[in-house]
């Protein structure tokens, strides 16, 4: 497990799985928490068990889409990329294995809230949608960001690139040309990225996005690297 490096306030707990500890085999191993990508059902209900006893409640898990779409945490509504909460107990939860999970909270601890941010939900506005959903101050909200494929790593083409630019000019500087000199690809830094539009929002504390799924092959899934393989987990509560 890694547990985030934030000043979160008392009452507000989180944590971001990894790939050790649980019971599936290659090349879901092991500790796979995603239903969706091919590993034995019985295998990801004995990892999710000894995931929900670390937790006050089962998660509310979502279907996720790679949009903006934000629920509160345990409502009817589960196909959405980002889940809330004002609720003691209540498990906000995303999984990933490239994508950018972010994790939120407010400085009175009265809120949370977690997101997936791909490429396409980070440009369709993810992560401002789940801050606006919070309904406090954004520069009350702090902000997470757990592991996600590193910039050193994640090449894209001229349509990614373009689609952030188009949006917010700054989002250039998150861009570098592929080594290899292939046109029309680069290496986007999806951390940098997130950056710019929560500042944008007025959200300026913001902790995490050292790591790397891609290159952290025994730590993290990594859907670029290997395809078929598992999920994490990123989850945050109130106590």
């Amino acid at each position: 497990m890694l547990l985030p490096t934030w000043p979160a306030p008392a009452g507000v707990f989180s944590l971001m799985t990894t790939r050790e500890g649980g019971v599936s085999s290659p090349p879901w191993d092991s500790f796979n928490l995603g239903d969706h990508v091919g590993d034995d059902t019985a295998h990801v209900a004995e990892n999710r068990a000894r995931l929900r006893r670390q937790l006050p409640a089962e998660p509310a898990w979502l279907k996720q889409i790679h949009g903006a779409t934000v629920v509160e945490a345990g409502s009817a509504l589960i196909e959405a990329d980002a889940a809330f909460t004002r609720q003691a107990g209540n498990v906000c939860a995303v999984l990933t294995a490239d994508c950018l999970p972010v994790l939120f909270c407010d400085r009175a601890g009265s809120v949370v809230a977690a997101a997936h941010a791909g490429w396409r939900g980070l440009a369709n506005g993810v992560l401002e949608a789940t801050v606006a959903a919070m309904q406090v101050p954004s520069g009350e909200v702090l902000a997470w960001m757990g592991a996600a494929i590193g910039p050193q790593a994640f090449e894209v083409g001229d349509d990614v690139r373009q689609a952030f630019i188009s949006q917010h000019p700054e989002a250039a500087a998150a861009f570098v040309p592929q080594p290899s000199g292939v046109a029309g690809k680069w290496l986007a830094d999806i951390y940098q990225l997130a950056r710019i539009r929560l500042n944008r929002v007025g959200v300026q504390e913001i902790y995490g996005g050292g790591r790397c799924t891609f290159n952290e092959a025994d730590r993290f899934y990594s859907y670029r690297r290997d395809g078929v393989t598992g999920r994490m987990a990123s989850l945050i509560w109130l106590a």
